[in-house]
């Protein structure tokens, strides 16, 4: 069997990975908080833990690794934009829900075993909260239940900062009803006009952290084998779910092995909405399939830092549309992915991997490549329509793109947008002709311009 090393954030180092139960090999991983447009740091994590994913599958077997990821759907950003929009918290949910789902399959991510909403899962954080309080672990203060940070002795183990420096980036509130600033809301009360559930300690909802501790230890039990995330997340939401989770259930373990991937930058700078480059996986996707964004996402080590650029991307899309030009007609080699699956093996390699892939393309075996590329999610046919519209070069998937959001806007009667998308080809050099019986079709003229067609969203 494949001898898998993960590095983990805990030890500090590389660790031979020895699950638990090779029956059930078990990961969970933090999922988004759903108020907003996925960004490409939301993506990050979830294209590396699909590659740990196919790994163990792959090592395992399909039917022996559990993958949990969550979806946060109770937050105070979450109340605040719906208050802001006008709507319903779950309307919300459901529909920025849809779009982190949507997006993810179009980078090729497979599902989850299990995504679990908080909200389905408030009276197991309840439980939680109540055996804290009972072991003294977290006391109860105007309507709030905090976690005593001092009653942990290890607390700051796995993110290895000093009191201090934990102070300063947790950014804590102070408030009265704190025993100590560092210590954390388990439970907060709820305003009528804000979600709640009932409580020993009044109508309110749950504190962030405990969100996954109480979500983890329902699907995946009191211990299991790794626990995933930005490096973002490391302190304090992952320091805080250790401190819960050990000390709610004493004699019992939580997380065996810790992997924080790196974060996004653009173009050298930190991403911002202040700055400009702040860029969802919407504008994204307008401006690259979603292989060549999953490309360009693993071209990168995932725990170093990952500047996102133009370049990237293009030297992503050249590769793919090489790539897929190869004939497959003879069967692949039985060894195919060896060398992939062993770049995969040393702490996920994924720059390796993909050396590998371009030597078995150098041998012009477009069998064996798709065949060897598969465990990075790469080379399917559910990603390769993107490839196939020579008349347009690379643009001919962009097109596609924006017709079919056209045609999508037009069922949805957003005239004003369908009418938009069809000036801005117009004016790119793109003739659309309408077919009453089937999808539009398209041709270029002389003056095709692919800059204006870049510019244009879906």
């Amino acid at each position: 069997m494949t001898t898998i090393r993960l590095h983990d954030s805990m030890a500090r180092q590389k660790r031979d990975f020895s699950p638990i139960d090779e029956k059930n090999v078990r990961m969970y991983v933090c999922g988004p908080t759903v108020y907003d447009r996925a960004h490409i740091g939301n993506a990050r994590p979830v294209v590396v833990f699909d590659v740990l994913f196919r790994l163990l599958r792959h090592v395992y077997g399909a039917k022996h690794v559990t993958y949990v990821r969550n979806i946060t759907d109770i937050e105070d950003k979450i109340i605040a934009r719906a208050a802001e929009n006008g709507e319903a918290i779950g309307e919300l949910t459901a529909r920025t829900a849809k779009w982190f789902r949507d997006d993810m399959a179009a980078l090729g991510c497979l599902p989850p075993t299990h995504q679990p909403r908080a909200t389905e899962h408030v009276p197991g954080m309840i439980a939680m909260i109540e055996a804290l309080v009972a072991q003294g672990k977290a006391y109860a203060a105007e309507g709030h239940v905090l976690f005593e940070v001092g009653g942990f002795a290890d607390y700051g183990r796995l993110s290895g900062r000093s009191t201090e420096d934990m102070i300063a980036g947790a950014r804590v509130e102070i408030a009265p009803y704190k025993r100590d600033p560092m210590d954390f809301v388990l439970w907060k009360p709820s305003t009528p006009d804000q979600p709640g559930w009932e409580s020993p300690w009044g109508r309110g909802r749950p504190g962030w952290h405990i969100e996954c501790s109480a979500m983890a230890r329902a699907l995946l039990g009191a211990e299991f084998d790794i626990h995933g995330g930005g490096a973002d997340l490391m302190f304090p939401h992952h320091e805080n779910e250790v401190a819960q989770s050990v000390c709610a259930h004493p004699g019992e373990g939580f997380a065996r092995y810790w992997l924080h991937n790196g974060m996004v930058r653009v173009e050298g700078r930190k991403m911002s909405k202040s700055l400009g480059n702040f860029l969802t996986m919407e504008d994204l996707r307008a401006q690259a399939p979603g292989e060549v964004l999953r490309l360009a996402l693993l071209m990168t080590h995932y725990r170093d830092p990952l500047d996102w650029t133009a370049q990237r991307l293009e030297e992503a899309a050249a590769t793919l549309r090489r790539w897929r030009a190869l004939p497959t007609d003879e069967p692949a080699a039985a060894s195919a992915g060896a060398r992939v699956i062993s770049a995969l093996a040393d702490d996920l390699n994924t720059p390796r991997a993909i050396a590998a892939l371009h030597v078995i393309a150098a041998s012009g075996d477009g069998a064996t490549l798709r065949a060897a590329a598969a465990p990075l999610g790469l080379l399917g046919d559910e990603l390769g329509d993107w490839a196939a519209a020579p008349e347009a070069g690379d643009d001919g998937w962009r097109i596609d793109a924006l017709l079919k959001a056209r045609a999508e806007a037009r069922a949805a009667k957003d005239f004003s947008r369908a009418d938009a998308i069809r000036k801005g080809l117009d004016a790119a050099g793109v003739v659309v002709m309408d077919r009453p019986d089937g999808p539009s079709e398209w041709s270029l003229t002389p003056e095709f311009d692919a800059a204006k067609l870049a510019e244009l969203r879906a």
